[in-house]
């Protein structure tokens, strides 16, 4: 089955940074110029949304704002279209009448990570290259590996030795090559610099590549379709690299170029693990770049990344939304886990949980009001941390 008809309009990659613009037509990482990630950059076509209803409910249905220029190249496995769920007894129980939850664990592989590995899989397949290799605390490991199945590419998965073993089997399940360090991920990323000196293979490392941000990025286009392309007030969403928040973003403001929403923008906010949290330690303004900060594992595993390589990107949609990080226990995310499965009947990843303890101390503070129309982004399932809750 086709996942998509239509055309990339992906025009140039262009530094974070300065701007300098770089070829789409051969391998990138991050910018030379400024050492910085790079964004790519469209000639958005001028469609209406109402060209997406009969189109595949997966990601590539926005397959023009995507960057895989030959359709033949795509590597999918059904990702996207997540539901938006109304959490019927939280919001009478909490009295947060316009509250809702998109749940991102029904992708392949039980996590978001699958939209920008099928994104970053199908680019390199595009390329030409035999295999991929990514540094991960958990759930992109197991992407990786089902999407390079998919693809008949290979994978080198470089994770932390503490994390569970559902998430090492499932890497082995599908034949990636595994390889365990002691440490965190940002231990990963230096083993992953030294692994892919002597192997082709394309190096999908958070921000530091292109093409995982794309197709993160298409969670801002479901989020804008399922709310009637009327944005949210606030959006809350687990932040370890940053780049769904990242993606987002780019994708609201796409879609204002080509018309279909308008100005109006969500506040954003970030949620980290007390145990890891170099965005909120920098807007605070206590560390001037998050490579001054040592952070410590959490139970929240996607969170645990101490130097997020687009710190400076994250920095601006905070300030820019009018939004703000907010770090949360390991303690209190598991106490969430446990209420929203017994009120609600949905296992969610304590990524997921963070943000309704955020919701709920930010209310409290009156920062958020419980009449504003709201939106939590659960990132993963439950099931693979079941061990450690």
């Amino acid at each position: 089955m086709k996942v998509a008809q239509q055309h990339s309009t992906l025009a140039r990659l262009v530094c974070s940074s300065c701007g300098n613009a770089f070829s789409i037509f051969e391998p990138q990482t991050f910018s030379s110029c400024c050492q910085q990630p790079l964004i790519a950059e469209y000639d958005l076509p001028r469609i209406s949304p109402s060209v997406l209803q009969q189109r595949p409910s997966t990601m590539w249905r926005y397959a023009e704002m995507l960057p895989v220029l030959d359709p033949e190249n795509i590597v999918s496995l059904g990702e996207g279209m997540t539901p938006v769920i109304y959490p019927k007894r939280l919001t009478e129980k909490f009295d947060l009448p316009f509250f809702h939850i998109k749940d991102e664990s029904g992708n392949p592989t039980g996590s978001f990570k699958a939209r920008g590995i099928s994104a970053a899989v199908s680019k390199a397949k595009e390329f030409g290259f035999e295999g991929c290799i990514v540094p991960t605390a958990g759930n992109a490991g197991g992407a990786l590996a089902a999407y390079c199945a998919a693809a008949g590419m290979k994978a080198v998965v470089v994770m932390p030795s503490h994390t569970p073993d559902v998430f090492k089997e499932e890497c082995r399940l599908f034949g990636a090559d595994l390889v365990l360090v002691d440490g965190l991920i940002s231990d990963c990323a230096r083993r992953v610099a030294t692994l892919k000196q002597s192997l082709p293979f394309f190096d999908i490392s958070t921000m530091k590549e292109p093409y995982r941000l794309e197709g993160k990025k298409t969670m801002g286009y479901e989020i804008a379709e399922q709310f009637n392309f009327d944005l949210p007030d606030v959006i809350l969403y687990p932040t370890g690299g940053g780049t769904g928040l990242l993606g987002m973003w780019k994708a609201f403001d796409e879609m204002e170029t080509m018309g279909w929403i308008g100005s109006k923008r969500p506040r954003m906010i970030a949620v980290q693990a007390a145990n890891c949290q170099p965005i909120a330690e920098r807007f605070a303004g206590n560390i001037n770049s998050v490579k001054e900060y040592v952070g410590r594992a959490s139970l929240a595993y996607g969170l645990a990344v101490p130097h997020p390589f687009a710190e400076n990107m994250i920095m601006r949609v905070l300030h820019g939304s009018g939004g703000l990080p907010i770090a949360i226990s390991d303690e209190a995310m598991i106490d969430a886990v446990k209420l929203i499965a017994r009120e609600e009947g949905m296992l969610i990843a304590p990524e997921g949980a963070a943000l309704w303890v955020a919701l709920q101390q930010l209310i409290k503070e009156g920062l958020i009001r419980n009449d504003e129309n709201i939106l939590m982004l659960n990132t993963g399932s439950g099931y693979k941390y079941l061990q450690n809750l």
